[in-house]
């Protein structure tokens, strides 16, 4: 099933590309914000995916590009990204584990703008990576049940400002520096989500195209890597690094396009920089 927030959150179902509103089913469960609504819905998800798949078959549909996209995770209390993570020409044999927590403020849905602040950047990339939403409390995982902690898929972009002192933190967590979605789509409906094509598009022109096979530690290890230090919640995510070649800069009036192969439609998004400086490229 496709998940997705749309409009004033409501919860949405994608079928065939039509979305339908599915807020019926999750009516009753008293929350307090949509990240508390998804991580019950996420929780309690054999009880409720009946009844989010009723309330949808009952509900009209309407185009995506009707609707205003939220991130399908809004705010998860932790958001924990690869560093690296993938086997590249530069880098062709395994390197040591390295990850960060990036701010959960900076998701911004489909179709919005992330905005480049005013500060001493040498460049910004924009990262293309497949995230896990998490759907178990887990903490010390053994690779081999890492799997049964993941609720399901969803495509991010780890936007980053390069050549700044703080490390991640000023280089990671800006306002807008983590488009996701549109949609959430759970792990039942991915087979193998180690075999998965990731393409990223500047203004059309294909930057990256790479696959989930070339991770450097696959989805159960870096589960188990990242469990090893800190434990993680219903409604987390964990995104899972990415292939730097092919990066290159983005700046102001550009519209970059990620799509992960069987994660439904592209996630795009709008490049603004008040300050409209430009790179070589």
């Amino acid at each position: 099933m496709q998940l997705l927030l749309f409009n004033e959150y409501k919860l949405g179902v994608l079928i065939d590309g039509q979305v339908h509103d599915a807020s019926a089913a999750v009516a009753g469960l008293g929350y307090h914000s949509p990240q508390e609504m998804m991580r019950m819905l996420i929780t309690d998800w054999a009880q409720m995916e009946s009844r989010v798949a009723e309330a949808a078959a009952n509900a009209p549909g309407v185009p995506l590009a009707s609707v205003t996209c939220r991130p399908p995770v809004p705010r998860p209390g932790q958001l924990v990204c690869l560093a690296g993570n993938y086997l590249e020409p530069a880098k062709p044999e395994r390197g040591l584990f390295n990850a960060f927590l990036k701010s959960p403020n900076s998701l911004v849905g489909h179709r919005g703008t992330v905005t480049l602040p005013d500060t001493d950047a040498t460049v910004f990339h924009f990262e293309p990576e497949l995230a896990l939403v998490i759907g178990k409390p887990a903490s010390h995982l053994r690779a081999e049940d890492a799997l049964d902690c993941v609720f399901g898929y969803t495509q991010l972009m780890d936007v980053s400002a390069r050549g700044l002192p703080g490390g991640f933190f000023l280089g990671k967590s800006w306002h807008t520096f983590g488009p996701m979605g549109p949609v959430l789509t759970t792990r039942d409906s991915v087979p193998n989500a180690n075999d998965l094509g990731i393409r990223l598009w500047v203004n059309d022109e294909q930057r990256h195209d790479i696959s989930t096979r070339d991770m450097d530690r696959h989805i159960p290890e870096l589960l188990a890597e990242v469990t090893k230090v800190l434990p993680l919640e219903p409604g987390d995510v964990v995104s899972t690094g990415t292939h730097h070649f092919g990066l290159s800069p983005v700046q102001d009036g550009d519209t970059i396009r990620l799509q992960v192969e069987g994660l439904g439609p592209a996630l795009v998004v709008r490049c603004a920089d008040p300050l409209k400086r430009t790179w070589d490229r």
